[in-house]
């Protein structure tokens, strides 16, 4: 078995019992990002200095007797909408920060260090999170491992196909309507979003600050729950960021294996109707069985309002935050600023319209329209008493069901171009996801099945907020009676001896 094929947890156990060193994980990682990413284009930048400077640190320690902490020796890669204060840009995947460096590592960054990870470089994505596809990002677009003419998806597509192509165990992304989710289930990968709070936004570039949330990807439910341990909990820094007093971080990895009965699973008809491919809903249905030959119910539930209105709701909150995030970058403060402007209107207007690309465009002035006066109590009030109405269709589902299932995007991996022309069939990528974000509850993408053209399929979980710890009991469960996890995408075994 090759060094890469081997799972976070295994990884660091092998480090600890001095089986691997820390500097052989790194080594192994960075061959397979030489080998492979000229053609996936997951990363925007490596850092392989520093990974060995860092795995080097960690083996003397380990040889020292010291405590390396959780992922002693993992490689681990990070979306670019987190700062890192490791000299690589922080770009967001947008030229207007082309070239700007953060002074300090976003809070996620911190606790990867002091758990001994190993950072190897800073994953593609849609520029500020916007988008489902990565190809909003201002420098190339990432490519779905298990067909290269079609996307990872978004707007972490570069984290979510880091981990699918064996590049690295683990990654972390960013979930703001789905961004860690759908890409994880058109990867066939298992992708993350805590409830909001669980983890600390400090040092997370905002899109919608209201809504973004960073979540693991991994190959494995166990190596997710471990990328978890490590990056939840409190931070002063983070006013949203709930305190470990309120809600304690659990052992995310006790009790894992441990099955949650009886189970009652949530169905929601709405998740199963128009617009479904036929061969996702076949996988999701398929999974559904699974669970019921384990002894669980299927229960089916209506969520109204989270189906109907999630998408023109989250479109409504999600630009309007957006605006006021984004107005920022004008080209005085930091960032890119043109050099052709006549005066500080001109340079500011010039600054925005060259630096912001085509769909931070869009969403800035739908926000803007959203909040401005006349429109303001139309849109934006409306829209967070739908919002409201989405938390209570969750509140009530919660009452009778332990959570709920559903497949996490309506198709499978579509071709490159397929809808950049059409911004509402892009848009409804994320149907199934938004809602999650609305709520602030719990939600988990893991690998169902694959599509006749060898197209991987996602199963959604959701569950109420901070029972993370349940979620992930749950997913293992199925995760156990199957085997899509240990398949190798055919970009990964051509390059193989």
């Amino acid at each position: 078995m090759a060094t890469t094929d081997l799972t976070a947890c295994e990884i660091r156990d092998a480090v600890r019992r001095r089986e691997m060193s820390a500097a052989e994980a790194t080594e192994a990682s960075l061959a397979a990002i030489a080998a492979l990413d000229p053609k996936i284009k997951a990363f925007l930048a490596i850092d392989a200095d520093g990974a060995r400077r860092r795995a080097a640190d960690i083996d003397r320690r380990i040889a020292a007797g010291e405590n390396v902490g959780l992922l002693a020796g993992v490689p681990v890669a990070v979306k670019d909408v987190l700062c890192t204060a490791n000299g690589l840009p922080t770009t967001c995947g947008s030229k207007i920060l082309q070239n700007w460096k953060a002074p300090y590592n976003a809070h996620v960054i911190e606790r990867l260090l002091a758990e001994g990870a190993v950072i190897v470089g800073k994953t593609n994505m849609d520029e500020f999170a916007m988008g489902s596809s990565t190809e909003n990002s201002a420098y190339f677009t990432t490519r779905n491992p298990w067909d290269l003419e079609r996307v990872p998806g978004g707007s972490s597509g570069g984290s979510a196909a880091a981990v699918a192509a064996r590049m690295v165990p683990l990654a972390l992304g960013s979930d703001t309507g789905g961004s860690i989710r759908q890409p994880a289930a058109l990867c066939n990968v298992v992708g993350l979003k805590p409830t909001y709070g669980r983890v600390s936004r400090y040092g997370l570039v905002a899109f919608a600050s209201s809504l973004d949330q960073i979540g693991p990807f991994a190959r494995t439910v166990r190596d997710a729950a471990l990328l978890l341990q490590a990056t939840a909990g409190e931070d002063p820094r983070d006013s949203t960021c709930v305190l470990n007093k309120d809600q304690p971080v659990p052992d995310y990895l006790d009790k894992l294996d441990e099955p949650v009965a009886p189970l009652r699973i949530g169905v929601p008809r709405e998740f199963f109707g128009a617009g479904l491919d036929p061969e996702v809903e076949k996988a999701v249905r398929a999974a559904l069985a699974a669970y019921e030959k384990q002894g669980a119910t299927l229960v089916e539930i209506g969520l109204p309002h989270s189906t109907e209105y999630a998408i023109a709701t989250y479109y409504i909150v999600a630009t309007s935050e957006a605006s006021s995030n984004l107005a920022r970058y004008d080209g005085v403060h930091y960032g890119y600023r043109s050099s052709d402007h006549t005066d500080m209107i001109d340079m500011y207007m010039r600054s925005r319209a060259q630096g912001f690309g085509d769909e931070v465009k869009r969403r800035i002035m739908l926000g803007t329209y959203a909040l401005s006066a006349g429109y303001y109590d139309a849109y934006y009030k409306n829209a967070l008493r739908v919002r409201r109405l989405i938390r209570s269709d969750f509140e009530q589902a919660f009452e009778k069901v332990d959570c709920i299932m559903g497949p996490t995007t309506p198709t499978p991996a579509f071709r490159m171009g397929e809808k950049t022309a059409d911004p509402l069939s892009m848009y409804l990528s994320d149907v199934y996801t938004v809602s999650a974000n609305l709520a602030a509850i719990a939600g988990v993408s893991v690998p169902c099945g694959f599509t006749a053209a060898g197209l991987p399929v996602g199963l959604q979980i959701l569950s109420g907020v901070f029972t993370e710890d349940r979620l992930l009991r749950i997913a293992r469960m199925y995760e156990r009676e199957v085997d899509w996890a240990s398949r190798v995408p055919p970009t990964v075994a051509e390059v193989r001896p």
